[in-house]
């Protein structure tokens, strides 16, 4: 009996740890791969079991109350110190095997993820995959995530990082809106055409398009006349005829090779070097991460 407490016990101080840190049950139940009802029963066991609440609950969030807050901190070393025995475990093996985690933007993980999977199941069989596509960043450690690929900067030292290959930003026009109102020249002449635009959805603010114009890199916000708030919008917007859109090569390539798409101005296309995929130090030796991120060396 005193065995299967002490279980219980450890298993509601990893779910409080999870819990706050992410502020919801919800976000922990998925990061620990259980249910909701699951972390939520763990951490009222353990309430009763330390006889202090943890958690302020609403309808909506939870927060930790003073006595949470004390003991928060040492519950994230004890689940660290988990997942650093899971990830030891994992890197004694020769042969991949688990559930990788892998979290990405949409474009990215759409695009250029999606498509690797079935290869690299084929490979590496003993290897389940969780795909987590969300445009706004998560914290790898925190939610407990293998692997990410990522476009932009990268703040967080606690990761490492290898840079992808580079890709270019274009503009790209369905071939009937081009029979019907003509080709540009020069990026000047976009104020002439109709446009498709995107707005950030973190942000709020519209892209700015990027343009190389003799040894300049030189931006144009064009007066779009559509304007939406997902880049697979504008990829699906521009193919149904509604005029000229930017967007990534790795985006457009599938557009472009069925004949739904046609680059333009792509002289004066910019190439980008910022796809880095980043994983936590304790995935170091993982050979799942590894073997994925060897794969995606060669598919990119």
């Amino acid at each position: 009996m005193k065995e299967q407490i002490g279980l219980d016990r450890l298993t509601g101080l990893l779910a409080f740890a999870r819990a706050g840190s992410l502020g919801s049950y919800t976000a922990a139940a998925r990061s620990l791969s259980v249910s909701p009802s699951a972390i939520s029963k763990s951490v009222q066991r353990l309430e009763r079991q330390l006889g202090v609440p943890l958690f302020n609950r609403t309808t909506r969030s939870i927060t930790l109350t003073n006595e949470g807050r004390d003991l928060h901190e040492r519950a994230l070393k004890l689940l660290r110190d988990a997942e650093e025995i899971e990830q030891a475990a994992k890197a004694a093996r020769s042969e991949p095997a688990g559930t990788l985690r892998i979290a990405a933007s949409f474009p990215i993980g759409l695009h250029v993820i999606a498509p690797l999977l079935p290869v690299f199941r084929a490979r590496h069989q003993k290897v389940s995959i969780d795909l987590r596509l969300n445009d706004h960043r998560v914290d790898l450690i925190e939610e407990g995530i293998d692997l990410a690929v990522r476009i932009g900067d990268l703040p967080d030292s606690r990761l490492l990082s290898r840079k992808l290959s580079p890709h270019r930003l274009c503009c790209y026009a369905s071939p009937t809106y081009l029979a019907a109102s003509g080709t540009p020249s020069h990026p000047d002449e976009l104020q002439s055409y109709e446009t498709v635009n995107l707005r950030y959805q973190s942000s709020g603010q519209l892209f700015r398009w990027p343009f190389r114009i003799g040894d300049r890199d030189v931006e144009i916000l064009p007066s779009s006349s559509i304007v939406v708030d997902a880049s697979e919008a504008v990829i699906s917007t521009v193919a149904a005829g509604s005029g000229i859109g930017m967007a990534t090569s790795f985006m457009a390539t599938s557009w472009v090779k069925r004949g739904d798409l046609v680059p333009v101005l792509s002289e004066f296309a910019v190439e980008r070097h910022n796809i880095t995929a980043v994983w936590p130090q304790s995935r170091r030796t993982n050979p799942a991460v590894r073997a994925f991120l060897n794969m995606l060396t060669e598919a990119l």
